[in-house]
């Protein structure tokens, strides 16, 4: 709930194959039967996938962080040169002035912090502009990226996302131009894991179970009372 940028998943499940005894209008010789018998295997986890709604975005003064209010990663990149998606804009300045993430992945495109600037100014549409004393040095534009199907990213931990074939070739622009989103400095986003949403689904399962088992405990005991009237 407390990680920056982290977003929740979903498990969907689907059914399992099914035993057919009696199929549904088989010949009986006399007629059709108008019901069969079908025993299902239970259920299987098909699939689990990231939700990227937007999570809160919460004030911090920092002059690095940044928030993405809306749709959009920033890419990284990493030791191997690999490229790397994340919403988390935590981002820090590394020894030789370079824009990186608390993993120490440098923030593409390469953005350089001048030496003899003191302060950064970040707007909503991605512009970086590097200040001393209130003097502009230098401009820099940050770019977004999105996927049109963000929930087939693979996800590496560390707030961190690879393309796949399923998630698409990412495309890039400018924050807040067409559907990308806009910048926000001196945010980040929290979590979109609602506390309380979470709480009251586990007492729903909670509960659930509870039902279930008390329901075969008193049939186990009904049961049992048929077999001693039996007897």
């Amino acid at each position: 709930m407390n990680t920056t940028g982290f977003k929740k998943s979903k498990v969907e499940f689907q059914d399992m194959f099914y035993q057919v005894p009696k199929s549904v209008g088989a010949d009986t010789g006399r007629n059709l039967l108008p019901t069969g018998i079908q025993v299902g295997s239970g259920t299987q986890v098909v699939a689990t996938s990231k939700v990227f709604t937007q999570g809160q975005v919460n004030r911090t003064d920092e002059q690095l962080d940044v928030a993405i209010v809306g749709e959009g990663f920033f890419a990284v990149t990493d030791r191997n040169g690999e490229t790397l998606y994340t919403q988390d804009g935590g981002l820090k300045r590394g020894a030789d002035g370079q824009l990186m993430t608390s993993q120490g992945m440098i923030l593409e495109p390469g953005i350089s912090f001048p030496g003899e600037a003191n302060s950064v100014v970040i707007s909503e549409t991605g512009t970086i502009s590097f200040l001393r004393d209130s003097e502009l040095i230098s401009t820099v534009n940050l770019e977004l990226y999105r996927f049109n199907n963000p929930s087939g990213l693979a996800a590496l931990g560390g707030n961190l996302f690879r393309e796949t074939s399923a998630s698409g070739t990412p495309s890039s622009g400018n924050p807040g131009t067409e559907t990308f989103g806009t910048i926000r400095q001196g945010f980040l986003e929290n979590s979109n894991v609602n506390i309380v949403q979470e709480m009251v689904n586990m007492i729903v399962a909670q509960r659930a179970y509870e039902i279930n088992s008390k329901s075969i405990q008193t049939s186990d005991q009904m049961m049992q009372q048929i077999g001693q009237i039996k007897r």
